[in-house]
């Protein structure tokens, strides 16, 4: 029972620390768009909130349709990031520093939403395997909100350090992790 129960919290830590990686990755890009640490912390608690409600929608939602509910959104997501990906590459070339979508009010949910898309569908599989889904949900949280938080402080350094070329890095590397979901 106890090995069960450790292997279980191993599993859903492992699991956990992969889903907040998707978020880790696209908050580098976006971290070096001059953040202001409140807007960090912001930022980080709003990603986390939705590595909670998205995989617990999942869950509600995983009996009645996952196949073909998943590929929409692994598309949905991809185009996403490749747009947000591609302003952000663009507006480097441009003296107008003003995005299309500001990771701030609406902007803000939109990132959240196409970062924890994943995660909604680890939600299906989560409902069906019978796992303790309230620890699993507070470990995406967690884990989501403190790997986006530490990435955006590592994207704010580098945009210091990197100038006018850290917009082409973190465009570049929002693209490509779109294309890599679409791909993947």
């Amino acid at each position: 029972m106890l090995e069960n129960s450790i292997g279980e919290l191993l599993v859903l830590i492992f699991m956990a620390q992969a889903l907040a990686l998707d978020a880790f990755s696209v908050c580098l890009g976006l971290g070096m768009q001059q953040l202001r640490l409140k807007r960090i912390l912001w930022i980080s608690l709003i990603i986390g909130a939705f590595h909670i409600i998205m995989p617990f929608i999942g869950i509600l939602l995983g009996k009645m349709a996952s196949a073909p509910f998943e590929s929409y959104a692994q598309l949905i997501s991809s185009m996403l990031l490749i747009f947000i990906g591609a302003q952000m590459f663009f507006s480097a070339f441009t003296e107008e520093k003003k995005m299309l979508i500001q990771p701030i009010g609406i902007g803000l949910l939109i990132l959240a939403f196409t970062v924890s898309m994943d995660s909604f569908t680890v939600g299906f599989g989560l409902g069906l395997a019978g796992v303790k889904v309230v620890l699993a949900l507070i470990l995406f949280g967690l884990s989501s909100a403190f790997l986006s938080g530490l990435a955006l402080l590592i994207g704010r350094h580098v945009q210091g350090v990197l100038g006018r070329y850290s917009e082409l890095l973190g465009g570049s590397i929002l693209v490509g992790f779109g294309l890599y979901v679409l791909f993947a």
